[in-house]
């Protein structure tokens, strides 16, 4: 036989420095409000519908979905940033996240993202660890910031670490939303040219590493990359 005494304040209450520090290191006392821009299509695979379905944001905090349809990758991200910003409810948000429809973040992915943003204030965007589809992709991690000439050329992920470049994908990247109202990036923000062959991000890339901006990838954020048999690299 024996007395029991219950305790009704919880596992958490009896655990309150590891939920304060999940508070504090995540940021999530603080205004924490994104916009989602996702270029597509007329529909996105079901995978990537999925794993969009199942994110976690935020707690509390307002997130606004866009969606680019039927428009040329590098037009569709200038215009939503371009229509973000001319809207008064939306121009003062904190971050804009970028998702692309092939590509599939984690249920934790965005919260990840958001606490190595916090604990770095001096990087303006990352993002999540993702290659290039195919046999032998690269991963989408551009250039040795080390290197005193600016180079888009693939580094090594760390894993586990943030790992600072010159240049990141879009596939699945957070950004710092004041960035673009800096007046000396030039516009459009992105563009994809044919002459020199450039993608929309590393023409983005190219000059905002110019003005000071700085970006990384966090490689403890792992985000798939579906291909059109519907295989995940």
């Amino acid at each position: 036989m024996s007395l029991i005494v219950q305790d009704f304040a919880g596992w958490h209450n009896g655990e309150l420095e590891q939920g304060r520090s999940r508070v504090i290191e995540g940021g999530s006392w603080k205004r924490q409000r994104i916009v989602m821009v996702i270029p597509a299509g007329p529909s996105i695979p079901s995978k990537v519908a999925l794993s969009l379905w199942n994110l976690s944001t935020p707690p509390n905090n307002p997130v606004m979905r866009i969606l680019a349809i039927g428009m040329e990758v590098g037009e569709a991200y200038s215009n939503a940033v371009d229509g973000i910003l001319s809207e008064p409810a939306l121009s003062d948000w904190e971050y804009m996240l970028t998702v692309e429809w092939d590509n599939l973040p984690r249920p934790n992915s965005l919260l990840r993202v958001l606490a190595r943003m916090e604990a770095h204030p001096e990087i303006h965007a990352i993002s999540g660890l993702y290659f290039q589809k195919g046999e032998g992709g690269w991963p989408q991690i551009w250039g040795d910031p080390k290197d005193p000439l600016l180079n888009f050329r693939p580094q090594p992920p760390v894993n586990g670490e943030l790992v600072e470049c010159c240049a990141i994908g879009m596939g699945f990247t957070l950004f710092r939303l004041a960035m673009f109202r800096d007046q000396r990036l030039r516009r459009p923000w992105f563009q994809t040219q044919r002459e020199p062959m450039m993608s929309q991000d590393l023409f983005f890339w190219e000059d905002a590493r110019e003005k000071g901006y700085r970006c990384a990838v966090d490689c403890a954020v792992k985000v798939g990359h579906l291909d059109e048999a519907g295989f995940v690299w």
